[in-house]
């Protein structure tokens, strides 16, 4: 069998003698050419030798080649040299609706996103977040792949810009089925908590029902993690082995067909039918239950939001353009000359749909916290009217007078200022002392001989008891012990509070006193123990002798 040479097939056009080519009136040494291993492709007026490649059309032709193999004044193949072209045009146009929709779903963030209520362990306030966090990505990755689409037309030669706009549409793939996921999951959560807001402890958390929702997300995100990682870890360079027909059927084809693209469209389905089975499990345990086969069908789609009707279908056209393009290599994004018909409506148009109704269905719907506090006060006036209570509305209380003349921060510095500034315990308790004190002093000194004396009412703060002894003088403590200071403040206010008490006298000597031996003996006669603490005898007398155990 007898090998040709692609080389001897593209031979360089004839020039002056043997050694002469000339390529757009322009003289090239064909030795040289011959030596550095160049070949000349004149499908796309390329001259290439596997590691240059370099343009020799007008106005990029070379205007000459050193012996060194150098062109002089040339341009390099992978620049984008060409004028944009459909795919570019309709790229533009879907990017710049999903920039506008990416700001509408910002506002929607903003909505949705507000705390109202005190934020609850059971419902996270990020799980009524992550299907606009999901729509953000979602638009972020098509305005990258639709700006990078641009320059796959703009290239003579194909390379990097096929690449990243086929790997951002399928990130963008992933992104619209969880943006689905999320906002089914997220419709059951608000069910839930709407079922449970009058009684918390209807449901629990660790029953067949909470374990379900616990797992079915992991399960949903296990299968979207198995396709992305069958599609993105790859060897994207074949796809980019488009050059010539002959290369695209011989690289590309196979390797934008293989079995890895199946698998992933397979896994993308089973996420598809997990939010089904969310879908089925929300409605099931949150709505009311309907009798019959029939019946369950219509109250499935009866109980099923609006949205979901609209966005369901489109995440399941999403999974099957996946899936044509894994079989069908003519209709897929990563063919440079694919069907842009099938490639925009199949490929970016569900997506940018699931976007729309999504915002759409932001604005209609109100805050979930702002709705639950409408649902409470409903539920309050119901339970009113029940109980025959008529709730006055808050202008009552103006019209008829009732409000306070003074306002809560008037109201709070008067407290204030009646009990004191700086320390106040200790300063008004040392006042009173002294005042206590002075009221003592002055009556002792007064020698009335009538049998009563006048009756008059004292600023002490406690009852004049006939009989009871008077505090002593009250002595301010003028040592440095902060410590001392507040044991004689809780003193004084112990003697203030508690007059009729007779607390012990206070003495400099440390231990016990040499006078307890004065005091009698109050030791029973009996061999019960005293209780008498004042006793001496125990501690200065000789400590008992026993002789045998029958002295014990």
């Amino acid at each position: 069998m007898v090998l040709i040479d692609l080389r001897d097939i593209l031979s360089f056009p004839h020039g002056d003698n043997a050694t002469d080519t000339v390529i757009n009136n322009i003289h090239f040494n064909l030795t040289t050419l011959d030596h550095w291993n160049y070949t000349y492709y004149p499908t796309n007026n390329t001259l290439s030798n596997g590691s240059w490649c370099f343009l020799v059309d007008s106005p990029y032709t070379p205007v000459g080649l050193l012996p060194n193999g150098t062109f002089l004044n040339s341009t390099w193949c992978y620049l984008a040299t060409q004028p944009i072209g459909d795919r570019a045009r309709a790229g533009i146009g879907f990017a710049v609706a999903f920039a506008l929709s990416l700001v509408f779903v910002l506002v929607n963030l903003k909505k949705h996103g507000e705390l109202h209520l005190p934020a609850e362990k059971r419902f996270y306030p990020i799980g009524r977040r992550w299907q606009w966090y999901w729509s953000i990505f979602v638009c972020a990755a098509a305005l990258i792949g639709l700006f990078t689409g641009i320059d796959v037309d703009r290239y003579r030669v194909v390379e990097l810009p096929i690449v990243l706009n086929v790997f951002f549409w399928y990130l963008m793939q992933m992104g619209s089925m969880a943006l689905v996921w999320e906002a089914v999951r997220h419709w059951g959560s608000w069910m839930e908590r709407q079922f449970i807001d009058p009684n918390p402890f209807v449901l629990q958390q660790t029953d067949k029902r909470g374990m379900f929702e616990f797992w079915l997300p992991l399960f949903f995100y296990l299968w979207l993690w198995l396709n992305f990682f069958l599609i993105v870890p790859r060897n994207w360079g074949a796809i980019e082995l488009q050059r010539s027909p002959d290369q695209t059927v011989q690289n590309a084809l196979p390797a934008a067909t293989d079995g890895r693209f199946k698998a992933a469209t397979f896994c993308l389905f089973i996420c598809w039918c997990t939010i089904m089975v969310s879908l089925w499990h929300s409605i099931r345990h949150y709505e009311p239950r309907n009798r019959g086969l029939f019946n369950r069908i219509i109250g499935f789609l009866g109980y099923m939001p609006f949205r979901f009707t609209l966005m369901v279908p489109l995440a399941l056209a999403i999974v099957a353009y996946q899936g044509l393009c894994a079989w069908d290599f003519s209709l897929s994004p990563l063919n440079v000359k694919t069907n842009l018909l099938a490639m925009y409506l199949g490929g970016y148009a569900p997506s940018l749909l699931l976007i729309i109704i999504q915002v759409i269905a932001g604005f209609l719907r109100p805050n979930e916290d702002r709705e639950l506090i409408r649902q409470r006060r409903e539920r309050g006036q119901a339970i009113d009217q029940e109980l025959g209570l008529v709730r006055k509305p808050a202008w009552w209380r103006r019209a008829n007078g009732d409000i306070p003349a003074e306002s809560m921060r008037e109201r709070i510095m008067r407290n204030v200022r009646e009990v004191g500034g700086g320390r106040p315990t200790a300063r008004e308790i040392e006042r009173l002392a002294e005042m206590r004190a002075a009221e003592v002093e002055s009556e002792a000194n007064r020698n009335n001989t009538i049998e009563m004396n006048e009756m008059r009412r004292t600023n002490s703060i406690r009852s004049g008891a006939i009989g009871t002894p008077a505090p002593p003088p009250y002595a301010p403590y003028g040592g440095k012990s902060d410590q001392r200071r507040s044991e004689r403040t809780v003193q004084v206010a112990a003697s203030l509070l508690f007059p009729n008490a007779n607390p012990e006298a206070p003495t400099t000597e440390r231990g016990r006193g040499l006078d307890a031996t004065n005091e009698p003996a109050r030791r029973p006669g009996t061999s019960e123990r005293s209780s008498s603490t004042a006793s001496g005898l125990s501690t200065s007398g000789p400590p008992q002798q026993i002789r045998s155990m029958l002295d014990i």
